[in-house]
């Protein structure tokens, strides 16, 4: 509720701020920013505070899936740039992902009595850190009980050991977060306007904050897993391990909803990037795609009144803003025509259509951050007065 009433605030203060939507056809009527009355900041003070609020929401933040143990720093780099892209595109997805390894955690940790282990432990298994003697991923429900005495026997602490990451960190990369939303909210209630830069950066970091929640027991950067010793007969191992490809609508609902039912932990020595082990998170998928990317959208439309270089630029902000936060909606009741009835097709057809331009509409609006930059309003380089809340600064 409080990210809600700062959108609206937000909206509400671009609304009073705003002139003619052409704003380079029209004189500034707003004070310069003056640095003998008041504090002042430069474009590279803007845009440098917002690229190291995405960097943390996105790079920082991700909690990838243990690698294969054959890929050079190369290949380890290219898949976490690959991670951050998907993140930068679409970080509802991430949420849902990091939701579906919470629940996976959850499960074996808490719902499964007999298995008696942490929920660093949980995590541990379903992000493929812990290994057969045959390098195979134990990343299966089934396979559990019979190497579960061998991952009973191993320390918490030494998982934790393993994590590139403390409380203490994540705790600061938090806090980097929420110390920039601070600043919107001051600007707000000092009546500044916030850039459109810094209206999509806030998006940024109000949904890092449900990754990091999400994943405050996941191990951080871990790049080798733990090898464990079976009790007895691998119960997947009469089963034909199949070479897995994912084709492009298989790859989009791994890692939209994870749905991995063609993946076998024995046809690999690792787990996919957006792999969980598969429990009953359906509800989070839901939750995660939809209603996060809801209020992704909602945050940009934020900005519906703020001042912009151009009518057009105004308007491509207002429409990707809007398709960005009414599609999760659509999507949601076309998931429910499929299973309801027979249009399968259609309905999944208008999802990926819908995808495709919602990845569009996300390029639009990182593009209009950028180039909003070049005209900004006088009043947008004035500095929060910090010493109307803190006196003695």
């Amino acid at each position: 509720m409080l990210f809600w009433f700062l959108i609206f605030l937000i909206a509400r203060q671009s609304g009073l701020t705003q002139g003619h939507p052409d704003l380079l056809a029209r004189v500034p009527t707003e004070a310069s920013c003056d640095c003998t009355v008041n504090s002042c900041r430069t474009l590279f003070d803007i845009v440098w505070g917002c690229l190291a609020t995405i960097f943390a929401c996105t790079w920082v933040a991700l909690h990838q899936n243990v690698p294969d143990l054959e890929l050079g720093w190369f290949s380890l780099l290219l898949r976490k740039l690959k991670m951050m892209l998907v993140t930068i595109i679409a970080p509802e997805v991430v949420v849902a992902f990091a939701g579906r390894q919470l629940v996976s955690a959850l499960y074996i940790s808490k719902v499964i009595a007999e298995f008696n282990v942490s929920k660093r432990h949980g995590f541990f298994c379903t992000m493929g850190g812990f290994i057969s003697e045959e390098c195979h991923p134990i990343a299966n429900i089934k396979q559990l009980p019979v190497y579960m005495p061998a991952i009973q026997a191993i320390h918490e602490e030494d998982i934790k050991d393993r994590s590139k990451g403390d409380t203490l960190s994540k705790g600061v990369a938090l806090a980097q977060g929420l110390w920039f939303v601070t600043q919107c909210a001051a600007r707000v209630s000092q009546h500044l306007p916030v850039t459109e830069l810094e209206v999509a950066t806030l998006a940024f970091a109000v949904i890092s904050t449900f990754i990091r929640v999400l994943w405050w027991s996941k191990p951080l950067d871990v790049q080798r897993p733990i090898v464990v010793v079976r009790s007895e007969v691998d119960p997947l191992q009469d089963v034909t391990p199949t070479n897995y490809r994912p084709y492009l609508f298989d790859w989009l609902n791994n890692v939209l909803f994870g749905q991995y039912d063609e993946y076998s932990p024995l046809s690999s020595t690792s787990v996919p990037s957006f792999y969980s082990i598969p429990t009953a998170h359906g509800i989070m998928n839901f939750a995660g795609v939809y209603g996060v990317a809801t209020i992704f959208g909602g945050i940009h439309c934020a900005a519906w009144n703020a001042l912009f270089p151009s009518t057009v630029e105004m308007w491509m902000w207002r429409m990707g803003s809007v398709f960005i936060a009414a599609f999760p909606v659509l999507a949601i009741f076309l998931r429910i025509g499929v299973s309801v009835d027979n249009l399968n097709i259609i309905s999944y057809g208008f999802i990926y259509i819908g995808l495709v331009v919602y990845i569009l509409c996300r390029l639009i609006l990182i593009a209009l951050s950028f180039t909003t930059l070049r005209a900004l309003p006088p009043s947008a380089f004035v500095d929060v007065n910090w010493s109307k809340y803190f006196p003695h600064l």
